[in-house]
């Protein structure tokens, strides 16, 4: 038998020296991104790209953009979050914010998910203006993307004000660099519910909040396993049908109390062309006609709810330029897929700015433990950003 040493494709130093510098910042969701957004504009100031910040409400958090090349024409944005998930509770068996490179895997939170196409697109910067492309390339990296697309919306305000808009927009999300167009949107509810205190003997003087809640937490099941049921359908999406789900409840102090208080989380997932007002509404409904009853011992009794996130659905049309674009840039002609995960996709649409949704790495590597990203999946995602600038440069882009 014959050996083949087989050479397995690495990334640039700069995009490894880069993605090692972008995790060690702390970036989850729940601090604030400014030292990362300070270091990404302080790097494109050498080149002399001027980037532009749009802010949350506090300041403590910030979007990026900037424009590689002449602004007078459309251009495409490559987009990624800067924010990643916690680790709290997680085994790690690495430090979590400081690179390690073993077996061609790169160990780190964000790695995967999504410092990694961050760090190529940076890497790539002086390539891009070398390039003098006929159309520009725009960066967009924005804040608080996993606690609900969050940022990006102030940072598609602002781009509102050009006088130019981006054509499209390649969201470099883990998808091993597979085409994908269409993900599902979330509609991410809290409700508390209020009732009133009593001791567990007087059921009668009291209204049992966690009671309630739990009768409109069957309720939303009971919605979902009609939906599983009849649909609708998309059998490209696993599963094929919107989705809902409880994960959080807290209530109650003890058991000879009648509790007062009850709180619990639930999200919609929902089919791009499947609105999600429609099934709330039903599920509000559902809680208003428990309140009568509620009120009658305690007119202060009811039910409040809060919106946390809210996101649309992307479905970009399979003969979109931007989904034949991704796939020129990867001599790869399957047909795109579709993935039941959120991205900022569905707002950048909404937007009017055609998205696709490709990068490197594997979604099932996201937010676990010991994340990482294959160095060979960088490296793709190096020679699709290569590609670009060469497709772009020879101006196959109208």
């Amino acid at each position: 038998m014959n050996n083949i040493n087989q050479t397995i494709a690495t990334p640039t130093d700069d995009t490894l020296g880069l993605l090692s510098d972008l995790i060690a910042f702390d970036t989850t969701s729940r601090h604030s991104n400014l030292a990362l957004i300070e270091y990404i504009e302080a790097y494109l100031a050498k080149f002399g790209i001027k980037s532009e910040l749009s802010w949350n409400t506090e300041k403590t958090k910030a979007n990026l953009f900037a424009t590689l090349g002449e602004d007078s024409s459309p251009g495409i944005v490559l987009s990624g979050h800067t924010d990643v998930v916690p680790v709290d509770g997680q085994n790690w068996s690495t430090d979590p914010f400081k690179v390690e490179i073993k077996n061609n895997r790169l160990y780190g939170r964000g790695s995967c998910d999504m410092k990694g196409f961050i760090a190529i697109c940076l890497a790539k910067t002086e390539s891009i203006l070398q390039a003098e492309l006929p159309h520009p390339i725009h960066f967009a990296f924005s804040y608080d993307e996993e606690v609900g697309c969050v940022g990006v919306v102030n940072l598609l305000e602002q781009l509102k004000t050009r006088a130019v808009q981006p054509r499209a927009c390649i969201i470099g999300e883990p998808t091993s660099m597979g085409v994908i167009r269409a993900h599902k949107g979330m509609l991410f509810k809290r409700c508390r519910v209020h009732g009133k205190s009593a001791h567990s003997s007087l059921v009668n003087q009291g209204v049992n909040a966690v009671t309630a809640a739990a009768k409109t937490i069957a309720y939303i099941d009971n919605v979902a396993e009609r939906i599983k049921t009849e649909g609708p359908f998309d059998p490209q999406f696993e599963p094929p049908y919107t989705t809902l789900h409880c994960g959080v409840i807290h209530g109650g102090t003890a058991n000879n109390i009648i509790p007062s208080e009850c709180q619990f989380d639930f999200e919609i997932r929902n089919l791009p062309d499947q609105p999600t007002l429609p099934i709330f509404h039903e599920v509000e409904q559902f809680s208003r006609s428990l309140e009568p009853a509620m009120r009658a011992v305690d007119a202060e009794a009811g039910f409040d709810w809060q919106t946390l996130a809210d996101y649309p659905g992307m479905n970009t049309d399979e003969d979109a330029k931007v989904i034949q674009l991704a796939q020129t840039l990867l001599g790869d002609q399957r047909s795109p897929g579709k993935v039941s995960y959120g991205t900022e996709g569905g707002h950048f649409q909404a937007a009017g700015i055609e998205a696709v949704v490709c990068g490197p790495g594997s979604i099932e590597q996201a937010h676990k433990p010991d994340e990482y990203v294959d160095l060979s999946e960088l490296a793709k995602g190096e020679g699709f950003i290569d590609t670009l600038i060469r497709v772009l440069g020879n101006g196959e882009i109208n």
